[in-house]
C-alpha cells in the first residue's frame, strides 16, 4: 500500500463529507471517490479558484496602468528610453496573455453554472482531477487536446 496515497489516507478521503467545496486542498479533493466528480463540492472548489485567479488578474491590470502612467517622463537619452519602451511592450504582451486567460475563465464560470464544466468538448468524457487543477480553463481532455495539437502541427490551423 503506497504511503502518499491521498485515497488511502482517511483524514484525506473522508474531508469532502464535513468541509464546503472551497476549503477542499487539492490533496482532498483529488482522495474524492469517483462517483464525487464534478459534484456540487468540487464545482465549488473549481468556482473558489476560478474567482481567485480572475481577481489576481484584474489587479495585475490595475497595477500595469499606474506602472505605465508613471514611466511616461520625457527621457533623453536614446538608450534609456529604448529600455523603456521595451519594459512596456513586454509587460503589454503579458497583459494581452492575461486578457486572454481572463476570457477563458470567465468561460469556464458560465461552464460551471451550465453544468458543462470538467467534461470534454469533443468527447464528453470527464477531463480530470489532476489536469483541471493544473488548467483549470481546460475544455479538453488530455487525449483530446494531443489530438488536435498533433492536427495542428500536421496540418497547420
Amino acid at each position: 500500500m503506497p504511503q502518499n496515497d491521498p485515497k488511502t489516507d482517511p483524514t484525506l478521503a473522508n474531508a469532502w463529507k464535513t468541509k464546503a467545496g472551497r476549503d477542499l486542498t487539492e490533496a482532498e479533493l483529488m482522495a474524492m471517490p469517483e462517483s464525487e466528480y464534478m459534484s456540487e463540492q468540487q464545482l465549488d472548489f473549481f468556482r473558489a479558484c476560478l474567482k481567485k485567479q480572475k481577481d489576481d488578474l484584474l489587479a495585475n491590470a490595475g497595477e500595469t496602468t499606474e506602472h505605465l502612467r508613471e514611466d511616461t517622463s520625457i527621457v533623453p537619452d536614446p538608450a534609456d528610453r529604448a529600455t523603456i519602451e521595451e519594459e512596456h511592450a513586454l509587460e503589454l504582451r503579458t497583459r494581452d496573455r492575461e486578457r486572454k486567460l481572463l476570457k477563458k475563465i470567465t468561460q469556464s464560470l458560465s461552464r460551471i453554472e451550465s453544468g458543462d464544466y470538467g467534461y470534454c468538448d469533443e468527447t464528453g468524457e470527464p477531463i480530470g482531477l489532476g489536469r483541471l487543477l493544473a488548467r483549470p480553463t481546460a475544455t479538453l481532455s488530455l487525449e483530446a487536446q494531443q489530438r488536435r495539437e498533433l492536427k495542428q502541427k500536421l496540418f497547420g490551423d
